[in-house]
C-alpha cells in the first residue's frame, strides 16, 4: 500500500469548485472526480498544531492542553506506521513544525523535507530592513517594524520570492514528487505531503492575481490581521481576491501532482487523502481569520477527498456520514494494516468507503482552548461559551511547557501540581499549570458581544446568520458535548466552566 496524505492550512471548503464553492479549481475538481467526497467533515482542536496533535493522536487535545508539542504519552500515526514496516516521509513548508510548539511532531517520521520561507519563519536574515520601502509597498494593515510583531519577518522574507519556483509551495510540491519518483517502485509508503498555503498572507504570482480583478487602487493588501471587520468595500474585496489567486495557485500545484499520478500510473496500488486543518472567515460574519471569533462553518467545516485504488468504481460518489479531524489518524492506520491504539477515539472511516451506511459518529465536538466547546450533529451547530472567560479556573496538563513560539515563563510554574494520569496519559503523572491570561499561547476567544450560546439550523440557515433558541435541541447537544467529555477524560473544572452536566 502507498499513501499519500496530502494536507494544506486554511483551506476553505467554499472556495473549492467540488464543493459548489467561488473559486475555479480544476485540479481538486479532478481529485474529487476520481475520489469519494466527505460532506459533513468537521474540525476537531483548532488551530494549527493542535489540529496537528489530532492527526497524529486521533483524539481531541484541546480540552486539556492549548498549542503545544506531542506529549511522551501520544500515540502518533507516523511512529505506529513506521513500527509496522510503513516507510513514512514529511514534505512540508508549515514552519510551526520546527517551533517550540511543534517540535515533537516532524521527528516521528523516518526521515522530511522542511521547505523554508512561509509567513513569519525565521528564515532571511537582514539586520537593518529597509522600512520606508515596505511603507510605501505594503497597506499599513501588514507592515510592523517591530521584529517581535511577526509581520516585519514576513516582509523579508517576500524579498526571496520573485519567481514561480521561489514559492515555497512550488518547492514543497518538488520535494513530494521527487520523493514519489525516486520511490514509484517501492511498496509500503506514506508521503505527507503538507502545504502551508492558503495560509495568509495570500501572496500568489501576479498571473493567478489577474484572474480576480477588483476596484481597489491601494497598496498590497493580502495579510488581514484577526479582528472584527473595519476595512473599506474595495479592500475588503481585494483581500479575498488574493485568498481566491491563492487557492488557485495551489489548485495548480495539486495538478501536478495528478499528473505526475497519470504519467506513472500509481493509482492502481496509491491512496490520496486530501483535507485541511480549518478554514478562515473571509469577512463573513464580520471576521476576519480564525482563534477568537465563534467557530463558524467558514472555519469548521472542512472538505475531506479520499482516493483509494479498491474504491475505483466509487468516483465522484459523496458521503453524507459526520467525520472530523481525528477520524483521519485511524483511517490511515487501518488503510495500511496497522493496529489502532486503545487510547484513540475517533473512528476508522474505512467502513464509509467500504459502503456502510452505518454513522460513525452522532456529533463531532470542536473547540480551541480556552474558548466556547462547539459541537453538531449534521443538522444543528451550537456554540457554548463560558460565563465569564477569564475568571473560571483553567489549568494546562502538559509534561512539554512550551507555547506557540516560546517556553513558558517561570511565573507559569507557579502554584504547579503534579496531578494523576488521566486514562489516555497511560499511567503517567502530567503538570497541571495555572493557565495565565497574558501567556504566549494562541489568542483566546472571548471579549466581543458576539461571544455567546448560538444555535443554528443548518438546512434552514446554511449560513448561520439567523440564531434560534430550542431548549430541547440545546440539552441534547450539550448532552453530546457531555459523552465526548467523558469520552476524552475532560478535567472537572471543564464542566463547572461550560456549565455541562457530567454524563
Amino acid at each position: 500500500m502507498k499513501t499519500i496524505f496530502l494536507l494544506l492550512d486554511s483551506l476553505n471548503r467554499n472556495a473549492l469548485s467540488c464543493y459548489g464553492g467561488c473559486v475555479p479549481t480544476p485540479n481538486f475538481d479532478r481529485l474529487a472526480a476520481r475520489g469519494i467526497i466527505f460532506d459533513r467533515h468537521f474540525a476537531g482542536s483548532l488551530p494549527c498544531m493542535p489540529a496537528r496533535r489530532d492527526l497524529q493522536t486521533g483524539r481531541l487535545n484541546f480540552m486539556h492542553r492549548s498549542w503545544g508539542p506531542l506529549e511522551p504519552f501520544d500515540d502518533s500515526m507516523p511512529s505506529i506506521l513506521s513500527q509496522n514496516g510503513v516507510y513514512t516521509h514529511l514534505a512540508t513548508d508549515h514552519y510551526h513544525y520546527f517551533e517550540d510548539g511543534g517540535a515533537t511532531y516532524h521527528n516521528r517520521y523516518d526521515s522530511y523535507d522542511f521547505i523554508r520561507g512561509q509567513e513569519f519563519d525565521r528564515w532571511v536574515g537582514v539586520v537593518q530592513p529597509p522600512h520606508d520601502g515596505y511603507d510605501r509597498r505594503f497597506h499599513p494593515l501588514q507592515v510592523d517594524r517591530k521584529r517581535d510583531g511577526h509581520r516585519l519577518q514576513g516582509l523579508i522574507n517576500r524579498e526571496r520570492i520573485v519567481e514561480d519556483a521561489d514559492y515555497p509551495i512550488v518547492r514543497t510540491f518538488d520535494a513530494g514528487l521527487e520523493f514519489l519518483r525516486r520511490n514509484a517502485s517501492a511498496d509500503g509508503w506514506m508521503l505527507q505531503l503538507e502545504a502551508f498555503d492558503p495560509h495568509e498572507p495570500f501572496h500568489a504570482p501576479q498571473r493567478f492575481r489577474e484572474r480576480f480583478p477588483t476596484g481597489y487602487e491601494g497598496p498590497t493588501l493580502d495579510w488581514p490581521r484577526y479582528r472584527e471587520v473595519r476595512e473599506t468595500p474595495e479592500e475588503i474585496d481585494e483581500i479575498t481576491a488574493n485568498y481566491a489567486a491563492l487557492v488557485a495557485f495551489c489548485d495548480e500545484q495539486l495538478g501536478r501532482l495528478l499528473d505526475e499520478m497519470d504519467a506513472g500510473d500509481h493509482w492502481y496500488d496509491t491512496a490520496i487523502v486530501m483535507t485541511t486543518d480549518h478554514g478562515f472567515l473571509l469577512g463573513e460574519h464580520g471576521w476576519w481569520g480564525k482563534n477568537q471569533m465563534p467557530f463558524y462553518n467558514e472555519i469548521a467545516h472542512l472538505p475531506l477527498i479520499i482516493v483509494h485504488p479498491d474504491h475505483a468504481a466509487k468516483a465522484g460518489t459523496r458521503i453524507d456520514a459526520l467525520t472530523q479531524t481525528t477520524d483521519l489518524m485511524p483511517t490511515l492506520l487501518s488503510m495500511n494494516g496497522c493496529p489502532i491504539p486503545p487510547d484513540v477515539t475517533g473512528h476508522d472511516l474505512t467502513p464509509l468507503l467500504n459502503g456502510s451506511t452505518d454513522s460513525v459518529r452522532e456529533a463531532a465536538v470542536y473547540g480551541i482552548y480556552a474558548g466556547a466547546v462547539n459541537v453538531t450533529d449534521g443538522r444543528h451547530t451550537y456554540f457554548r461559551y463560558p460565563a465569564d472567560m477569564d475568571t473560571r479556573e483553567l489549568f494546562e496538563y502538559t509534561l512539554m511547557p512550551t507555547h506557540n513560539f516560546d517556553r513558558f515563563d517561570v511565573a507559569e510554574f507557579a502554584g504547579a501540581q503534579l496531578r494523576e494520569p488521566f486514562r489516555f496519559t497511560k499511567g503517567v503523572c502530567v503538570l497541571k499549570l495555572n493557565a495565565l491570561p497574558n501567556a504566549k499561547r494562541s489568542p483566546r476567544q472571548g471579549g466581543f458581544a458576539c461571544c455567546r450560546n448560538q444555535l443554528f439550523d443548518l438546512i434552514a440557515d446554511p449560513k448561520q446568520l439567523r440564531p434560534f433558541e430550542n431548549p430541547e435541541i440545546e440539552s441534547r447537544l450539550c448532552a453530546a458535548i457531555s459523552t465526548e467529555m467523558t469520552l476524552h477524560d475532560a478535567p472537572a473544572e471543564l464542566y463547572h466552566r461550560w456549565a455541562i452536566e457530567p454524563a
